[in-house]
């Protein structure tokens, strides 16, 4: 299909019925210059408050629970009243209704039993974007356009890794085909629920963090859309976080690979795995706000129109943890420690945002985030129990007090220096480093320091890179 556009919404884009009315408008508009597709978050603090009740009933606690399914009634009730009037909503008063009674359903069944089952898991919280599709879908009818709500599960396919499935891209092609060119060929608007999908046998699945963006690649991949716009509440992908450096400035161009390094390393742009099914066609992608939207925003592409330019932003990560081993005795061998880690990360569903390693004594570390810190150390206690038993390895160190820096840009590689001024403005700061590690691709220098230290060194290498204004 000829100039099919996507365009997402997250959950602050999404967050009150006045929010919604804007994002309708930049749908409406859109629609009636080319085809459309919508994809949607859930409101802002939902899939919070979702999550949030299934602990409650998980812990036993039916108090807490209920109160959070009037919280949740309560909140999207008013934003439907205040978006709707007359038939329309009365109607889609009762969508709410049945989609908040399945979620108190599978609720109140993890009360009885005690447990989250990682599937029941997956089907409760799109609850949160099922609802928001709806609301968006009834309102922009209101406004005259052909538009219809699509429950994610319905059009996209994935494994069965449950809260962090994968997309089967042929049968999503087939799938997303079959429901969604024929509505677009007769003009109508597809408001679709983002971060959910569902396995070849139906049962519902998650895409894991950046889900929404990720439904939304997904789709306009398989779709063969001309453009993604993602939609949030900054103007742009910025050179650094701008509560941390002043003087950041929005980045009106980067590359695929730009953009993943910066998502990994804890920048607020689109999730690495958002970029993987774009690449491959050069799909570009705009990080649009909606709250200004006369601002032209970032534009994400294969290559930028200038060619390879050096570092381009630097971000940070405070919430990491910094894990090392040490062998205790010369017959381990450092290899295969690494390598027996590495499979236990993996077991653990783990990312490692940097990892470096002692030649002599073959010690090594690796950083990785705090929320995945107990799984990570429960598998390699569960490896290496052995060897922590005998003494041949020394206890596992964690250090919290950590944070992460990550210099990122094309045509780093074979700038002499560039690391050298980078250390020593970081020294100026009087902050010691920690640990380093920079990929073979030059595309990212990783630098661990003390979490105290963090934002000096942000500023030091934004300046010293002259990445501002």
């Amino acid at each position: 299909m000829n100039d099919l556009l996507v365009m997402k919404f997250g959950g602050t884009s999404m967050g009150s019925a006045e929010r919604i009315r804007s994002a309708a408008a930049l749908c409406e508009e859109a629609w009636r210059q080319r085809p459309v597709v919508v994809v949607v978050s859930a409101m802002a603090k939902v899939t919070d408050m979702l999550l949030e009740a299934l602990r409650h009933a998980e812990g036993g606690d039916e108090a807490g629970l209920e109160r959070l399914l009037r919280q949740l009634d309560e909140k999207h009730r008013r934003c439907c009243n205040e978006l709707l009037e007359g038939a329309a909503r009365d109607r889609t008063q009762r969508v709410l209704d049945g989609i908040l009674e399945e979620f108190a359903r599978i609720a109140r069944g993890v009360l009885m039993l005690g447990e989250r089952p990682p599937r029941s898991v997956d089907e409760a919280v799109a609850a949160g974007e099922r609802l928001s599709a709806a609301m968006m879908a009834a309102y922009l009818e209101t406004r005259g356009v052909d538009a219809f709500a699509v429950n994610g599960w319905d059009v996209i396919v994935t494994d069965a890794v449950f809260g962090n499935a994968s997309p089967l891209l042929e049968q999503t092609r087939e799938k997303a085909g079959a429901m969604l060119r024929p509505a677009l060929e007769k003009r109508r608007l597809p408001v679709v629920t983002g971060f959910n999908g569902a396995t070849l046998d139906g049962r519902p699945t998650t895409l894991g963090r950046g889900g929404s963006d990720f439904s939304a690649s997904i789709l306009a991949s398989v779709l063969d859309a001309a453009e993604l716009w993602i939609w949030s509440d900054v103007d742009g992908i910025m050179s650094a976080d701008p509560r941390l450096v002043p003087d950041a400035k929005v980045l009106s161009e980067i590359t695929y690979r730009e953009a993943a390094e910066l998502a990994y390393n804890g920048a607020k742009v689109l999730h690495p795995r958002t970029l993987a099914p774009l690449m491959e066609k050069g799909i570009p992608v705009w990080s649009r706000n909606s709250f200004n939207p006369s601002f032209p925003g970032t534009r994400i592409v294969p290559e930028t129109k200038d060619g390879p330019i050096g570092p381009r932003a630097v971000t940070s990560m405070t919430n990491v943890a910094l894990v090392s081993l040490d062998p205790a005795s010369a017959v381990l061998s450092g290899t295969r420690i690494m390598a027996r880690s590495l499979e236990a990360l993996a077991a653990a569903n783990a990312e490692v945002l940097a990892l470096t390693s002692s030649s002599y004594r073959q010690n090594f570390c690796f950083l990785i985030r705090q929320s995945e810190l107990p799984a990570v150390i429960e598998k390699l206690e569960e490896t290496f129990s052995l060897e922590l038993a005998h003494g041949y390895l020394h206890p596992i160190d964690v250090d919290l007090d950590v944070g992460l820096i990550a210099i990122v840009g094309e045509g780093m590689r074979g700038q002499a220096g560039l690391a050298g001024r980078i250390f020593t403005a970081i020294s100026r700061e009087m902050v010691n480093i920690i640990a380093i590690a920079q990929g073979s691709s030059e595309l990212t220098i990783a630098i661990v320091v003390r979490k105290d230290g963090v934002e000096k060194a942000v500023r030091a290498v934004h300046a010293e890179c002259a990445l501002g204004r």
